[in-house]
């Protein structure tokens, strides 16, 4: 039998999942993935996610957020609707949220706007966050910094998951000082990624998750192809590896780690 592992993050409810869906968990169960999480880029997106869940209850869970690309329209009628799916059953976090500096889809100010306020949102909700960044780790630090500091209770200890960490050590360093974990996706496994498994050894174990990003992010030797929960024990050897630990122990704290951060049952 495999060892059991979590997707933290793969976009199930996408188009290019369509044609074999079922298949595709079937496939993540074969290999020993338990759970998925699928993360909402929109509302339209979160209905689908949470549409899942309800369909594979225990084996999917949902979010509910505005992803920093699609902030545009953003304002207090989509934020409401966001709270009243996060309080539905399998919801388990508000996101993907955060900044996108790379992709000129919003403006900044818009931005920033939804990104604070859905953090608000999330505090209030005691959801953890799931943390898009591209290209805007200083901002966003920034603005977690001053976050983290109105945190009460458990959300002191389990404030959310910076996804896919693609940025600097030093930034990781400020991250997982505020609480954060980090989840690593297919790029540890490329071949010139040098920079991001030096972060992956400098992260403590339990601050470490393993997500794919399907279908976006395909760990070798499947680069260039869909990518689909059932690659997650590739991504999770190589950290293995870095981390100099047996695949198993990897496996058991990643489990452990998603559990806890996203209070799964």
């Amino acid at each position: 039998m495999p060892p059991l592992l979590i997707d933290t993050h793969c976009h199930l409810n996408f188009d290019s999942y369509e044609p074999d869906r079922a298949e595709v968990i079937t496939r993540a169960t074969a290999a020993g993935v338990t759970r998925i999480i699928i993360p909402a880029v929109d509302l339209a997106t979160t209905r689908e996610s949470l549409a899942l869940a309800e369909q594979y209850p225990g084996k999917i869970f949902a979010t509910s957020g505005v992803h920093p690309n699609s902030t545009t329209d953003f304002d207090a009628a989509i934020l409401a609707e966001i709270e009243a799916l996060a309080q539905k059953p399998h919801m388990v976090a508000i996101g993907e949220i955060g900044l996108d500096y790379y992709r000129d889809r919003s403006p900044k100010a818009k931005q920033f706007a939804a990104f604070e306020a859905q953090l608000e949102l999330a505090a209030r909700m005691t959801l953890p966050i799931i943390i898009h960044n591209r290209e805007a780790s200083e901002d966003i630090v920034s603005v977690l910094e001053t976050w983290v500091k109105t945190l009460t209770g458990t959300m002191r200890e389990r404030p959310g998951v910076m996804h896919s960490f693609s940025a600097p050590l030093e930034i990781a360093e400020k991250v997982l000082a505020m609480g954060f974990y980090l989840g690593f996706t297919g790029p540890v496994t490329f071949g010139k990624a040098d920079d991001l498994r030096r972060v992956v050894s400098a992260t403590p174990l339990d601050r470490i998750l393993v997500e794919t990003d399907g279908p976006f992010l395909t760990p070798h030797p499947y680069r260039g192809k869909r990518n689909e929960p059932a690659y997650i024990p590739l991504i999770a050897e190589r950290i293995a590896s870095i981390k100099q630990l047996s695949l198993d122990e990897i496996a058991a704290a990643t489990t452990a780690n998603a559990v806890h951060l996203f209070n799964l049952p």
